[in-house]
């Protein structure tokens, strides 16, 4: 069966249920997409429904569809983690066998007095922290000394927090350089995040600005795959970032929802076959990390509203696939990344309606099946279910 382009969406952190192993990782119980719609009393995703989401699992306000319009199922994160890197390079077939590391007392000496030492400053907070709450703890400091605000949190990141005005944004993205360099090895952790921000003490604002530096993929991914197929990788939003352009041949920095869509549909028109790789990021990051189900269930309203303008530019040769990286439980306690099962529907025009895939053991069986379609070379690790996908 030809095919020409998978349009893989990745609804940051739209999980859906916890894993067996939740408990290892404190998130026995979490369930991000029912606790939102249980939040709100329901959610209405219409089109979502049609493709089977309430097929999946019971979801306050989807329904179970007797005829659901493609494939549907939901997979497991067979890597240690619940961070973005392990869930994205799973998805594209490398299963992390090791954690990143966190520092849930802050960064140690060591690490800090070579940072402090290459960017020529000292710095403020290093501790886990949510980044909002921070810069409005720090911020008065910041202003006066030029100090950075260093952070992180349960996912192996290393944060750093500058107002525009104070460090100008390309001087924060040289000095995060700095700190990808330094944190390799035992300290190599998933990413550096320069979190630039604007305003006075008491209004201070994140700005769009931010930026991701992460780890090289320690091996080949699907993205290799496909580009050294001769087809083109689209990558939308952070993907670039998170694969460090690494087997990336054209790429968006859409950074919300809203441009997210915008840019599918622009890859969408372009006569190139391969693969469209779109993260959306404000589930995570707007809503889940803060503690907002009302303004996640909105989100996951308006992206499934805006779902058939991307369905009207498919071709009969295109695959359509949304699934998720791990869960952000605005319900749970705390504020970090949940581990959780994440979704799987696959529609097209030549894609069987009605199939249920059950749980698939790693995200993997993702790239393998999309290596699959687009006949490219299959990453080592997940299992195809290309078969189970046509009329």
């Amino acid at each position: 069966m030809e095919i020409d382009r998978v349009v893989l969406i990745v609804l940051d952190s739209v999980g859906i249920g916890a894993l067996p192993d939740a408990a290892d990782f404190g998130d026995e119980g979490a369930n991000t997409l029912v606790h939102v719609a249980e939040a709100v009393g329901d959610i209405e995703l219409p089109n979502l429904e049609e493709l089977g989401l309430g097929n999946i699992t019971e979801i306050s306000g989807i329904a179970q569809t007797d005829n659901p319009a493609g494939v549907f199922g939901r997979m497991k994160e067979a890597s240690q983690g619940k961070d973005t890197i392990t869930g994205h390079w799973e998805l594209a077939g490398l299963v992390s066998s090791e954690p990143f590391p966190t520092y849930s007392e802050g960064f140690p000496a060591e690490v800090i007095e070579e940072f402090e030492e290459q960017i020529g400053r000292e710095v403020l907070g290093n501790k886990p922290a949510s980044g909002t709450v921070i810069i409005e703890e720090l911020g008065a400091e910041h202003l006066e000394t030029g100090k950075p605000i260093v952070y992180t949190s349960a996912d192996s990141v290393f944060q750093i927090a500058a107002h525009e005005e104070v460090i100008p944004v390309e001087e924060l993205y040289e000095i995060c350089r700095t700190a990808r360099k330094i944190l390799t090895g035992p300290h190599a952790v998933g990413r550096v995040i320069a979190r630039p921000f604007v305003g006075e003490l008491g209004s201070f604002e994140r700005t769009e600005r931010r930026e991701d530096f992460s780890l090289q993929p320690p091996e080949e991914t699907l993205l290799d795959s496909v580009s050294q197929a001769g087809k083109s990788v689209m990558a939308v939003g952070k993907i670039e970032d998170i694969f460090s352009e690494r087997g990336i041949t054209d790429s968006i920095h859409s950074t919300n929802n809203q441009e997210a869509v915008q840019d599918i549909c622009k890859f969408l028109t372009r006569d190139k076959e391969g693969l469209i790789f779109a993260n959306l990021i404000d589930f995570d990051q707007e809503y889940g990390h803060r503690n907002d189900p009302q303004g996640y269930a909105q989100a996951l309203e308006k992206f499934d509203a805006s779902l058939p303008e991307i369905i009207e530019l498919l071709t009969e040769k295109d695959i359509l696939i949304i699934t998720a990286d791990h869960g952000c439980d605005p319900i749970y306690e705390g504020t970090d990344h949940t581990r959780e099962y994440v979704p799987l529907l696959v529609s097209g025009e030549r894609i069987k309606r009605d199939v249920n895939l059950g749980t698939r053991d790693t995200f993997a069986d993702l790239a393998a099946t999309i290596a699959d379609l687009l006949e490219v070379t299959k990453p080592p690790a997940g299992t195809s279910f290309k078969e189970k996908l046509f009329r």
